[in-house]
């Protein structure tokens, strides 16, 4: 299901006061990200908000009644735990939505931090095994063949 574009105008003007925000497809969602990539938050197919999170801010959101994001596998329910439902009430409330996208950007630019230095890593491994590898052999030119002309 496709995110309606009226809630996420919505959501994205609870969440400006962060500035300007940039919004990408995320499976069947739409990602919402700060400045440098930090991706904060996510609105769901299914229509629900959600925040990013860590071990740092995850009592936080228990405590404010919200759930993991989770989906159905062949092998039963996966929990992610770093993705926290925004509380309720702070779909109504532009500042309540504000302190929670607060607490979700320390978790997003760290995430964010990680996969620039996971991308800079890979990056590295590629070109050093291109510069690290001994050059293509030179090919020899065959020696030319002898042209033969008929007696005469």
């Amino acid at each position: 299901m496709a995110v309606d574009p009226d809630f996420l105008d919505h959501v994205l003007d609870l969440f400006s006061g962060l500035g300007a925000l940039r919004t990408g497809r995320m499976f069947s969602g739409v990602g919402i990200y700060a400045e440098e990539g930090a991706m904060f938050a996510m609105i769901s197919g299914s229509g629900a908000v959600l925040m990013k999170s860590d071990d740092s801010t995850e009592a936080a959101y228990v405590a404010a009644g919200s759930t993991p994001f989770s989906y159905e596998r062949k092998t039963g329910t996966r929990e992610v735990r770093s993705l926290m439902s925004l509380p309720e009430s702070a779909l109504d409330d532009p500042e309540e939505a504000m302190a929670w996208a607060r607490i979700s950007l320390a978790p997003a630019r760290v995430a964010a931090a990680e996969k620039r230095q996971a991308k800079a890593r890979a990056k590295a491994r590629t070109s050093k095994a291109t510069t690290d590898a001994p050059p293509p052999k030179a090919r020899r030119k065959a020696p030319a063949k002898a042209s033969r002309k008929p007696p005469g």
